[in-house]
């Protein structure tokens, strides 16, 4: 990468007069100097206290989907601890339970577990029924129900690639498309929020069946922020960057070797927590939020316009190093 990077086209040997083996001589260290860097996470606390007034969500209903565990639990607790109740579904209703009576026991406020699969129109359908019977039509609505993992395509079967889309695109439409129509049968507005990935817009190799259906997701979103704006709801999402918890990280880093390198490319120099995370999230769907809508929130600690930028990994050089470049800039002469 120093070679490449630092010796390459314009930046190069033509230039500086150098081999390729004298330029991984001098810039070789830019991986360790990266390594010994300074920790400048001290400049970017992550504060995961509610940040709204209490009470703001008083009066209101939230369903969340994929609620028992990493950032759907996190939403639940925030949205409860406002003064909301709420509706947590996912599979695996004893998680569900757990996480209910946890943050119930919290919040003082009532949390109500749903046993469905969103891949199932006909389980979704039962939830929501379960859900209005309980606490009535939701005002807020977060699809965070997902499934992805690393693999290389050619390894995909048509089964895999079927699971991800299921619950992904088609388990968000399914949701959607039940709850809107009651919301609209009832005139009865509403705040949806869909949770994406930072790779939903330009894709990335490896999760390609979950790049493909996040895709469709914030179509679905930004589509009905016009269409059914008219009967009062709002659509948006947010497409995090990594973010730690149990779930996400066993799948998609399971021998813990890529973390380190995930945070190299942060600006801020840290992953992101669940509870700013969550406070976002809890804006997005207030009525502090009524004016967004067909919104997608890029929410990374930077990490994607560093990733795009080309000339962006030259943060890598040191001080010592910009001056013998400046040098050798300076003394090139022509185009």
């Amino acid at each position: 990468m120093a070679v490449r990077l630092y010796c390459g086209v314009r930046l190069g040997s033509r230039f500086t007069g150098l081999t390729a083996a004298q330029c991984q001589a001098r810039f070789s260290t830019s991986a360790q100097r990266t390594a010994d860097s300074p920790d400048v996470s001290k400049f970017y606390p992550a504060l995961c206290n509610p940040m709204l007034p209490p009470g703001t969500f008083n009066g209101k209903v939230a369903f969340i989907t994929g609620g028992g565990t990493g950032l759907g639990k996190g939403m639940a607790t925030v949205l409860s601890s406002l003064g909301a109740k709420v509706a947590i579904s996912s599979r695996k209703l004893e998680v569900l339970q757990k996480t209910a009576d946890e943050i119930s026991g919290q919040t003082g406020n009532a949390v109500l577990p749903l046993q469905a699969d969103v891949r199932d129109p006909a389980a979704v359908t039962s939830a929501v029924d379960a859900l209005v019977a309980e606490f009535g039509l939701p005002h807020v609505v977060i699809n965070n129900a997902a499934g992805n993992f690393i693999s290389p395509t050619e390894r995909l079967s048509p089964n895999a690639w079927k699971t991800i889309i299921d619950i992904v695109l088609n388990g968000t439409a399914y949701i959607t498309l039940d709850v809107g129509k009651r919301l609209i049968q009832a005139n009865q507005g509403a705040a949806f929020l869909s949770i994406l990935a930072t790779y939903t817009q330009h894709g990335s190799g490896f999760v390609v069946p979950s790049a493909a259906a996040k895709a469709g997701v914030e179509a679905l979103t930004q589509s009905l922020s016009s269409e059914w704006g008219r009967y009062g709801m709002r659509f948006n999402a947010i497409s995090p960057g990594p973010i730690k918890t149990k779930g996400a990280f066993s799948r998609l880093d399971p021998s813990g070797r890529f973390e380190k390198a995930f945070m190299s490319r942060i600006p801020t120099g840290r992953l992101g927590e669940v509870g700013e995370f969550s406070n976002l999230a809890a804006y997005m769907v207030s009525d502090y939020a009524s004016w967004m809508s067909g919104e997608v929130v890029t929410f990374d600690g930077g990490e994607l316009p560093t990733a795009a930028g080309m000339f962006n990994e030259l943060r890598r050089v040191s001080k010592e190093e910009w001056d013998m470049m400046e040098k050798m800039i300076r003394s090139t002469k022509g185009s």
